[in-house]
């Protein structure tokens, strides 16, 4: 089965691993960066290793979101981030195909625990089927 692996975060989480914390995430040193970004490598490392990582890869902050829809005569409506009335947005992700749902949470249980500045903000590792078909749904 393939699954959706996501990390979320806020752009004011971008701004604190740029240095500049705020009271909703504390500033991240520079050997906390490189902290983080060792972990997720190693995370990396070894689900292609064993075969299920599809893809992954890390998202440019809430800054650079660009939204498009409609309007009630259908014409393009079109907003460029960030947004204040949105909190979390989706920041990473992983494509794998493990063999269970027990596995894939093996593996966002690993996720959660990457190391981050004490007082940051905890966000859910969030996991979703996807859908192989058109009659899945």
């Amino acid at each position: 089965m393939k699954y959706l692996v996501m990390v979320q975060g806020t752009q004011a989480d971008y701004e604190a691993m740029r240095g500049k914390g705020s009271e909703h995430s504390p500033a991240w040193s520079e050997q906390e960066i490189q902290t983080m970004y060792a972990f997720m490598s190693a995370v990396n490392d070894d689900l292609s290793e064993t075969g299920e990582m599809l893809d992954g890869q890390g998202l440019a902050e809430p800054a650079q979101v660009r939204h498009v829809s409609r309007d009630a005569d259908g014409k393009a409506v079109i907003t460029d981030g960030p947004y204040s009335e949105t909190k979390e947005l989706l920041c990473g992700y992983w494509v794998l195909e493990c063999e269970s749902l027990e596995r894939v949470t093996e593996i966002a249980e690993r996720i959660a625990q990457c190391p981050q500045p004490a007082g940051a903000p905890e966000y859910p590792v969030v996991i979703r089927p996807i859908l192989d078909g058109a009659g899945d749904i």
